[in-house]
């Protein structure tokens, strides 16, 4: 039985050559792979369309908040692990169908919730929404080609788009009066969705030769520098732009004094771009090569995170003969048009990183992609929790732009000297083949 268990979890779904597959099952799996993406992002970052109602509900200090908006985040990012490990071996069109099943008890449960323990506890469960993106790399990534990958991944990626659901719906049951309708809402939207992936989904095409490259064990995915340093990179542009995504209503209301529809509209604005670009993001990765986007994107970003960082500002200058007032802000629009490039350029950057996954690890899609996008997760989960945290301890709404400042210089000063190593061990390494160094 032993034997039996150790086969089963030893074999890979993933071919070298794959086979049996026509351009119409490719199109309908990414067609429907995305709109699944899409429904679970869209529960998946539920509260942060519910941010106003929970902290006058609740009575929430900023710190709560970002705990609360946080919960969903821990655990898709814990999940996306054993997801991805698990579609390499089971497939992950069936996993996914469970997936989403799971996901519908805690959505039907949502009006009941009175208390920040009860949103707490139903956040995480809501959560698991979030390995559906783990689950959709691994599915996709069998129906094309290596140099179609980045935009196939880019275009599933769009899902991120689902996001915008909240922003738009959320707001129209508040303004009349259905607040409570949330969750039955979202739970016949969900439930259709997976009903529609389990009945037309294509299934993973035929393998005609078995795998070249066994699937990693935990053991060994966890001891792979490069794979550490693509999470990290996931963790800006993929983990902040989910961080965003969550503060900005809020910020946009305390910072500039809008109302929670006028907020949602800019917000949606954001990540609206910022998804949709993604798809464009897989064709330039496919092109250009990974590495020279992401490395175009993290100076992009770097740039407006200055400006953005800059809290307002009133400097008294005395001169000889009068003072000299200036007063230095982002104003409104100015902030916004900011915000758009980093969104457009982390849309990039996202696709990027999953282009640089395949090329390196082709076979193992689903582990390595579920422990970077869980990385990129955790970025969800811990960044709005250090935003409520440093403004409630700062006083000002500015200081979560330098804490991204911060931590994209940090990807910056990795990738370079990780380069420079790369580039040292070939060089030693041509320089041994010639003869040019001694081998023991």
């Amino acid at each position: 039985m032993q034997r039996d268990l150790d086969t089963l979890f030893n074999k890979t779904s993933r071919p070298s050559r794959i086979m049996h597959w026509s351009p119409q099952q490719s199109t309908r799996a990414l067609f429907l792979a995305t709109l699944a993406f899409a429904a679970n992002f869209s529960v998946w970052t539920l509260y942060a369309a519910m941010t106003e109602p929970l902290l006058a509900t609740l009575q929430l200090s900023l710190t709560e908040l970002g705990v609360l908006l946080s919960a969903p985040m821990l655990t898709g990012a814990l999940t996306r692990i054993p997801a991805g490990l698990l579609a390499d071996r089971l497939g992950a069109r069936r996993l996914w169908c469970v997936q989403m099943l799971l996901c519908l008890p805690p959505l039907w449960l949502l009006p009941q919730a009175q208390s920040f323990d009860a949103y707490l506890l139903l956040g995480l469960w809501i959560g698991l929404s979030g390995s559906s993106f783990a689950l959709g790399i691994r599915y996709i990534s069998d129906f094309f080609p290596r140099q179609r990958q980045g935009t196939a991944m880019g275009i599933f990626g769009v899902g991120n788009a689902g996001a915008a659901i909240n922003l738009l719906l959320v707001p129209l049951l508040m303004q009349y009066s259905h607040y409570q309708m949330i969750g039955p809402i979202y739970t016949l939207g969900l439930g259709l969705v997976l009903l529609v992936f389990w009945l037309f989904a294509p299934h993973a095409p035929i393998a005609a030769a078995p795998a070249s490259e066994p699937p990693l064990s935990i053991k060994a995915l966890l001891g792979r520098i490069h794979i550490w340093r693509l999470a990290l990179y996931y963790y800006f542009v993929f983990g902040s732009f989910l961080a965003l995504l969550m503060w900005l209503p809020h910020y946009y209301m305390k910072a500039y004094s809008l109302s929670i529809q006028q907020a949602m509209a800019f917000t949606l604005l954001f990540v609206a771009s910022s998804s949709v670009v993604r798809s464009l993001g897989g064709w330039f990765a496919d092109r250009y090569g990974g590495r020279a986007v992401n490395w175009t994107v993290f100076w992009i970003c770097l740039v407006c995170l200055f400006f953005l960082s800059y809290p307002p500002t009133t400097m008294t200058i005395h001169g000889i003969d009068k003072d000299v007032h200036l007063s230095i802000a982002v104003n409104l629009w100015w902030f916004t048009g900011l915000l758009v490039i980093i969104g457009l350029a982390q849309g990039f950057g996202r696709a990027s990183v999953y282009k640089l996954i395949h090329d390196r690890y082709p076979q193992q899609m689903g582990a390595v992609g579920g422990l970077v996008g869980a990385i990129g997760a955790l970025g969800g989960c811990t960044l709005p929790l250090l935003f409520g945290l440093l403004v409630d301890w700062s006083g000002f709404y500015s200081i979560c732009f330098m804490l991204l400042y911060g931590v994209l210089a940090a990807c910056m000063a990795v990738s370079y000297f990780a380069i420079q190593a790369e580039r040292f061990e070939r060089r030693v390494a041509q320089a041994s083949e010639q003869n040019f160094l001694e081998q023991d």
